[in-house]
């Protein structure tokens, strides 16, 4: 769709995951072919540029970004079969293993978090670190929970046919704002227009149902926890509880609400900078190879 604005985004392309799908894919190199790499997970509704397209190029100077649209966002992966987090995770190490990636810093952003995880969990040797922006080890009943339980009615009710606004209206409460304004709005628009509602429902519902705590004390690699203090969608308790979980996991706080990644950029983008960074750095961080 074409929108009267859009930010510059770096290159992108359509990769072919064999026995998986199709995906879009962007790439920075970073500064030179020794910078770590960084695998940039986006959130449930919308897709890598909305999610990330503020912190591009600042972590670009720094280290090689690469971002995935997840299955039945933007232009992920089409499939018949139900959305799993799992497969999600799954396409992380697929797209890695096309890229030629054999380690790499995972970054979620709030339901990219899950996925984050769970990459670890069934992907060890390919992980060294991990980010986890605006996210939690469990989702029910926390304002995320009622925000997809409100959403799926809505959503997976009318299946295939459902109007582009109730997509709109759902993230943009995640985003914290009212996505009809502006030229950002209206960008916004189009990029949550090109997912599959089904499959966004269906991820609504995979959220709902995600609880990682009884192995969160397993993860051995670096982790920072970038914690959204002002979030009403996932409560900065339950993002404390997740770092608490973690062995070793630092605490990086940003005064923003679960939208901060966009609409408080002055304020997340450094810090996710500086998340990355400490992994990329932390003491006992294996030794990378690209």
């Amino acid at each position: 769709m074409a929108t009267a604005w859009e930010p510059r985004l770096p290159p992108g392309q359509v990769i072919d995951l064999p026995g998986r799908g199709s995906t879009f894919v962007r790439e920075l190199p970073g500064p030179d072919p020794s910078a770590p790499t960084v695998v940039l997970l986006h959130g449930w509704t919308v897709n890598a540029d909305l999610n990330w397209f503020p912190s591009y190029d600042a972590l670009a100077e720094r280290f090689r970004v690469v971002t995935i649209d997840h299955r039945g966002h933007g232009r992920g992966i089409r499939s018949r079969r139900r959305f799993r987090l799992a497969d999600c995770a799954d396409d992380v190490a697929a797209l890695c293993a096309a890229l030629d990636i054999d380690r790499a810093m995972i970054a979620g952003y709030s339901m990219g978090g899950p996925i984050a995880m769970l990459t670890w969990h069934r992907h060890r040797t390919l992980v060294d670190g991990l980010v986890l922006c605006a996210t939690a080890p469990i989702f029910r009943r926390s304002g995320a929970g009622r925000i997809v339980s409100s959403a799926l009615p809505v959503v997976a009710g009318l299946g295939r046919l459902t109007p582009p606004r109730a997509r709109q209206a759902v993230a943009g409460r995640l985003l914290g704002q009212r996505l009809e304004d502006g030229d950002l709005g209206r960008w916004a628009r189009s990029q949550i227009g090109l997912g599959d509602p089904v499959a966004v429902a269906e991820a609504g519902a995979a959220i709902g149902r995600f609880d990682n705590r009884s192995w969160l004390g397993d993860i051995d690699v670096p982790t920072v926890v970038v914690r959204t203090t002002r979030d009403l969608a996932v409560p900065p308790a339950r993002q404390t509880t997740l770092a608490s979980s973690i062995p070793g996991a630092a605490v990086i706080d940003v005064d923003a609400d679960h939208g901060g990644c966009i609409t408080a950029a002055d304020r997340f983008v450094p810090a996710l900078v500086r998340a990355c960074a400490s992994v990329a750095h932390a003491p006992g961080a294996r030794e990378r190879t690209t």
